[in-house]
């Protein structure tokens, strides 16, 4: 390679070690991008009954605030009360317990004695973990700190993007040349209308979820249905692993009036789960974004992996954006085109050659003189 080609070659790895130093970044401006889309798709649907753009955005916007905030007055009060009484129940249902172990004890062989556990043994063995988890207690709130500004971060984001859209557009479509900005512009349009199908089948999965939740905890009498609901379609956002973090706090909760509880609401969220990945999905997002089931389960192995948790909240509308510019840009404008592009070049040196021929036998002045060059070439 040349000079030119080693410098290319030193920029390209460059960028791309800067975009990974920053990918935490750029993945907070996708989820505003995402966020702002919602809100715009959302306003422009209010324009369509003569509101102004002002007054539509900042409609969309309050819907979105106060969505948020009564996510957060059904959730954090219950479960907050429900783990208080968890975490007095826990040396409760530890003592009854180590009861039973010792009454045990006297009734077994004193060769099996040895092999009965012990609580307090346990016990002191846990409680340096328990002391490590209490002195990290700053870094605990150092983090949630972080995540609050991360969110803030997300919020001005979204303001900003959402306040004039059409101008930062623009400036990402001129980041391209000339002759792709128009092929760019509609990529765009693509995703956004991409996106705004996956939006619309995540809100129905999630209304449907939380619904057969809430209905199926109100029968079995579990306490705090409606907050458990809430949080069991707000998990259903991430497939395959959504379904799990929601059981937990649940069959926790269920577990305070009866064991049997527990075990009932584990075989009430398998059943929602299976409805839901086998009838809701296929038919909901099929009809508004069409992925693979083992493509979105590898999408999310990748992005936790990268990003973290918040990768893994986003891994499906980043696939979703994923497969239209690989679709559009690389199978299309690139593999579709490759063999065509050689084709199209081996046809206009056919062309251009039959050309010569024809012109050549219609001008027998220049036969004659290329028949004399050729006789002068024998002689010398």
């Amino acid at each position: 390679m040349n000079l030119g080609q080693w410098i290319g070659l030193i920029a390209i790895l460059l960028s791309l070690y800067i975009l990974w130093q920053i990918r935490e970044v750029l993945l907070l401006m996708f989820a505003a991008v995402v966020l702002a889309t919602t809100l715009n798709r959302l306003a422009k649907r209010f324009q369509r009954f003569g509101i102004k753009r002002g007054f539509a955005v900042l409609l969309a916007v309050a819907i979105f605030l106060a969505g948020v905030v009564g996510f957060f007055w059904l959730i954090v009060p219950p479960f907050a009360q429900q783990f208080q009484e968890l975490t007095n129940q826990v040396p409760k249902g530890f003592g009854r317990f180590n009861s039973w172990l010792d009454a045990l004890r006297t009734r077994i062989p004193d060769q099996l004695v040895p092999y009965i556990p012990d609580i307090n043994g346990l016990i002191q063995q846990i409680q340096p973990f328990v002391n490590r988890l209490l002195g990290n207690s700053f870094a605990f709130v150092s983090g949630s700190l972080e995540v609050v500004l991360k969110i803030l971060l997300v919020l001005v984001l979204t303001g900003m993007l959402l306040a004039d859209p059409i101008a930062y557009r623009k400036v990402f479509v001129r980041l391209f040349p000339s002759f792709y900005r128009r092929r760019v512009d509609g990529i765009l349009d693509q995703c956004e209308v991409s996106l705004e199908g996956w939006i619309t089948g995540a809100f129905i999965a999630i209304c449907v979820v939380g619904l057969m939740s809430f209905v199926g905890l109100l029968i079995l009498g579990v306490k705090a249905a409606l907050a458990l609901a809430v949080l069991a379609g707000f998990f259903n956002l991430i497939p395959n692993l959504g379904p799990t973090m929601s059981v937990i706090p649940a069959m926790a909760i269920a577990f305070l009036d009866e064991p049997w509880k527990a075990i009932a609401v584990l075989i009430l969220y398998f059943i929602i789960q299976q409805i839901e990945s086998n009838f809701i999905t296929p038919v909901v997002m099929a009809h508004q974004v069409s992925l693979l089931p083992a493509v979105t389960l590898i999408a999310q192995l990748l992005f936790v992996t990268f990003f973290g948790f918040l990768g893994l909240f986003l891994a499906l509308p980043l696939t979703v954006v994923a497969k239209i510019c690989l679709q559009e840009v690389l199978i299309k404008d690139v593999l579709d085109e490759w063999g065509n592009n050689q084709r199209k070049e081996t046809e206009l040196v056919i062309v251009s050659e039959s050309t010569d021929d024809n012109w050549t036998s219609e001008n027998p002045d220049i036969n004659q003189e290329q028949s004399i060059d050729d006789d002068i070439l024998k002689q010398e």
